[in-house]
């Protein structure tokens, strides 16, 4: 076979493989999103089988607890009326450890499960140890006195008195371990011998001691497996479809998942809805940009300005009242009536008032925001930052000698920080299976396509070639050759044979 022929043939076989390279590059742009979608969606439901139970299961994620404590400087002239002033001490930081047990699927396609949370005091990540002391309000006295206020005197009187007997006064000095884990009260030991019903607590008083090796009530959520449009999101908590906590049905309603990971497939129109038993209701955080956490693409939310906006800046606010400034939610109702306030930290994002009261806040967008991001293929997040204050009403309470001349305020007790990012095996297992995989099978399809499109011009481009000079050689002249003319005497020289153009 001569070098011509061998040369056909490559231009041939070059022209059957990229035809064969283009038609499964449109194929693979016709199958491959869909395929891709399966996948996520056998990756992210709640199933043994998916690539994510085992997240879901027993979150791998390190989270840690930061606790930032309001010390009082001036207690006693905060008893005369004056303005109280705080020192923020902390982080005191805390490894927390989350699992599930009690996970029981259920017909509906939901399945139900218990998740428990345990704190470890990390000294090395601490500015600070557990046994610091610290002056805060006395949360007990203040929220008794203020149940009193609409008392008779009598009752009010008797308060006093049983107060000073307990050696019980408006502020208290205690460690930052008994502060937050529970220490022993004879106010709550008087109170729990003589009214045994009076209080839900029965033990130690602290700040997080119902968090500490407890659950945070029963969860049933959709798996996704049967009905995806409902995946991951909450049924029932503790049984019930919505809370009675607030006033409005709006407000009542227990809506979004319960804050682990959301449904796949994300858009900036999208908002992360999630239902939280600490702060007893349920939250919206909206779509602010995109970013990128270790070579994963992520959605970042935060909250909007309108979380804990009051019912007149924020209508549909106005089922969690009554409510004092804007920025700050009451939630005395589902704290066994304590006059608590929940809000952003150093009252970021709230009335200017509430941090004008209180010397010592500075309210600052990038220390005391909250953010989660997400990857919005799967609904599963990758980096977060949950921050929130806990705050308690104080004022002076007419019959209650302890109490003294206190002007009304907010006082800001502590705020916490709950953050997490995913690292190490799982976040190499992520990026490898639901972001580099379908990102070659996304990027591939058009190779093929492009690469099979550019060799189905080899035939062609060869066809062209071979219609060039050493073809037109082969092809017979239209134009006769000098040599070739007919012989004439008017064309020959007389002397030379020499053809000419004119005779002398």
């Amino acid at each position: 076979m001569g070098s011509r022929a061998r040369a056909r043939w490559a231009a041939t076989g070059l022209g059957v493989f990229g035809l064969l390279c283009a038609v499964l590059g449109a194929v693979m742009i016709l199958v491959v999103p869909s395929l891709m979608k399966q996948q996520v969606l056998k990756n992210v439901r709640i199933d043994p089988s998916s690539l994510s139970f085992n997240m879901w299961k027993e979150i791998p994620v390190p989270f840690y607890m930061s606790v930032y404590f309001f010390h009082v400087v001036n207690p006693s002239e905060v008893l005369k009326g004056e303005k109280p002033q705080v020192w923020e001490r902390g982080p005191y930081v805390y490894r927390e450890f989350r699992y599930k047990t009690n996970i029981t699927f259920n017909d509906n396609d939901t399945v139900s499960f218990l998740e428990y949370r345990s704190f470890q005091f990390q000294p090395d990540k601490s500015h600070g140890s557990e046994s610091d002391y610290i002056v805060m309000p006395n949360i007990l006295v203040l929220t008794a006195a203020s149940m009193m206020e609409n008392k008779p005197m009598s009752l009010k009187v008797f308060l006093s008195l049983t107060f000073s007997t307990l050696g019980q006064r408006a502020f208290v000095n205690r460690t930052v371990g008994e502060f937050l884990w529970g220490y022993d009260d004879p106010l709550m030991n008087f109170i729990n011998q003589y009214f045994p019903n009076a209080l839900p607590v029965k033990g130690k008083f602290g700040l997080f001691s119902e968090l500490n090796n407890t659950d945070s009530g029963l969860f049933t959520v959709f798996t996704g497996v049967k009905d995806f449009s409902k995946i991951h999101l909450v049924d029932k908590w503790k049984g019930l479809s919505k809370v009675n906590y607030w006033h409005s049905d709006q407000c009542n309603m227990i809506n979004g998942t319960s804050g682990q990971m959301w449904a796949p497939f994300m858009t900036p129109e999208s908002s992360l809805e999630f239902y939280s038993p600490d702060a007893c209701r349920s939250m919206k955080l909206i779509y602010k940009e995109e970013s990128v956490f270790e070579g994963i693409p992520t959605y970042r939310f935060v909250a909007p300005p309108t979380l804990f906006a009051n019912g007149s800046v924020y209508p549909p606010n106005e089922g969690f009242c009554p409510c004092l400034d804007s920025g700050i939610q009451n939630v005395s109702s589902c704290r066994f009536g304590a006059p608590l306030f929940l809000s952003h930290p150093h009252f970021y994002n709230a009335d200017p008032v509430l941090a004008e009261a209180v010397l010592g806040l500075h309210p600052d967008k990038k220390e005391h925001s909250l953010f989660l991001d997400i990857h919005p293929v799967t609904g599963i997040p990758m980096n977060c930052s949950v921050k929130l204050q806990l705050s308690l009403f104080m004022k002076a309470v007419k019959g209650i000698g302890q109490t003294g001349n206190i002007n009304p305020v907010v006082m800001p007790l502590v705020w916490f920080e709950e953050r997490g990012a995913m690292e190490g095996e799982p976040l190499h297992t992520f990026y490898m299976q639901l972001v580099l995989l379908p990102m070659v099978l996304h990027y591939g399809q058009y190779v093929l396509l492009a690469l099979g499109c550019a060799l189905l011009l080899v035939p062609v481009l060869y066809q062209l070639r071979s219609q060039g000079p050493e073809d037109a050689k082969s092809q017979p002249s239209l134009v006769a050759q000098p040599d070739q003319l007919p012989s004439s005497p008017l064309l020959q020289d007389s002397h030379s044979g020499q053809p000419t153009g004119h005779k002398a």
